[in-house]
């Protein structure tokens, strides 16, 4: 038997990848080849403070024992039988899920689309709008929602949209967080209102607070669906199991995916109300998604969240990462943003990349998505003590442009 090799050093790892894999991400930072906690180390031997997690998707940071145990005993147990037949992990995720969806409506009807990822999530989401006999779709300025051709048709980012386009959809974008905006391109013919609670890719952009319950009031009067994207902000990341929770409203089409499996593939769209029963059977399909491994993760990750108490634990860290952040009085962070644990360090000048880069050299994995701003996304099971470690780094890191 042959074994394919996968060992090397970092240069000489990054060579491989440069001649096997379709250059879409560039080339790599580093090659990582083992993960445990908060932490990475690289195919030289060098460790890093995961402060991205994956961007936001290893919620309980990597190698969790009990998310790996309940992989592992699932698949030894069942891996894949299509969706022809159910399992009882899928059936179980999915009533969690509905209950997250309803959780300011209990009791209102409520099912689940599985998927392998967001973008897919955001796909089926697109395809249920079409259900309503109406086509034209709102997305707002600075808005993220994925790569394919359906959910790019919703991110407003003209470098990505362009070199694909004429995308589908009819799609109007409006100014994140301005209600007058937003009310002044709803009309009848509208099918759904797309939102982010939290912009992530956007530089951890929050709206005003009363402006999701103000997007729940508009499309009701007119009909239309209001879809929450919770792939980035859901399951914890901002301390709650929905960011838009707190808003008190109830989106007729809530998408998830990122930590909800811990690095295993998993995605979700579920629909409400009426919303619900839009997708019938032939209407939409997928072969991997909701296999009964996926789901198993998906249910460790909700238990293992709910059993050590992470949701307070990124209310906590995140307010406290934020004030030790300010306490520094540097004069090149202008704010932090963002809730729970997914936060957007704000600087003065147009440093970011250069900033994440001198992160990385340093130990520490954070990115830029925009050039004045920081994110960082850590574990939810991040300490205090590891947390600090970045704080006392960072005017060092600061001084590299």
């Amino acid at each position: 038997m042959t074994i394919t090799q996968t060992s090397g050093g970092q240069a000489e790892l990054t060579a491989r990848y440069s001649n096997a894999l379709m250059n879409t991400f560039g080339a790599p930072k580093r090659v990582f080849v083992r993960g445990e906690g908060a932490h990475l180390w690289d195919a030289d031997g060098n460790r890093y403070l995961d402060l991205l997690a994956g961007l936001a998707v290893n919620a309980l940071g990597h190698a969790h024992p009990q998310v790996l145990g309940a992989i592992s005993a699932q698949l030894s147990t069942l891996g894949h039988v299509s969706n022809f037949f159910a399992t009882p992990t899928q059936i179980a995720l999915a009533e969690r899920l509905t209950a997250f969806a309803t959780v300011n409506a209990p009791g209102l009807e409520a099912r689940v689309f599985f998927t392998n990822s967001g973008t897919e999530a955001n796909e089926a989401g697109f395809k249920i709008t079409r259900r309503t006999g109406r086509t034209r779709l709102i997305a707002a300025d600075g808005a993220f929602h994925g790569r394919t051709l359906g959910a790019l048709a919703l991110t407003a980012n003209p470098a990505y949209r362009e070199p694909f386009e004429p995308l589908p959809g009819d799609v109007t974008f409006v100014p994140y967080g301005d209600v007058d905006a937003l009310a002044a391109a709803l009309d009848d013919t509208v099918a759904a209102v797309i939102l982010e609670p939290i912009q992530g890719e956007n530089g951890v952009v929050e709206p005003p607070s009363d402006y999701l319950r103000a997007a729940r009031e508009l499309t009701t009067a007119a009909g239309a669906l209001l879809w929450i994207d919770e792939v980035q902000t859901g399951i914890g990341r901002c301390g709650a199991w929905l960011a838009s929770a707190a808003s008190g409203v109830t989106a007729d089409i809530v998408t998830f995916a990122k930590g909800l499996g811990n690095g295993f593939p998993i995605g979700a769209c579920v629909a409400t109300g009426a919303a619900a029963s839009l997708l019938g059977p032939g209407s939409h399909g997928t072969t991997f998604g909701g296999n009964p491994v996926a789901a198993a993760a998906g249910l460790a990750v909700i238990g293992i969240i709910e059993r050590d108490g992470l949701l307070d634990r990124a209310v906590a860290a995140g307010d406290r990462l934020a004030a030790e952040i300010l306490a520094l009085h540097h004069p090149l962070v202008t704010a932090v943003r963002g809730r729970g644990l997914l936060r957007g360090v704000v600087l003065a000048d147009p440093i970011a990349p250069a900033v994440a880069e001198a992160a990385l050299d340093a130990g520490f994995v954070i990115n830029a998505p925009r050039p004045h701003v920081l994110r960082l996304a850590p574990p939810l099971i991040v300490t205090d003590a590891e947390l600090d470690t970045f704080v006392a780094a960072l005017p060092g890191l600061l001084e590299h442009r």
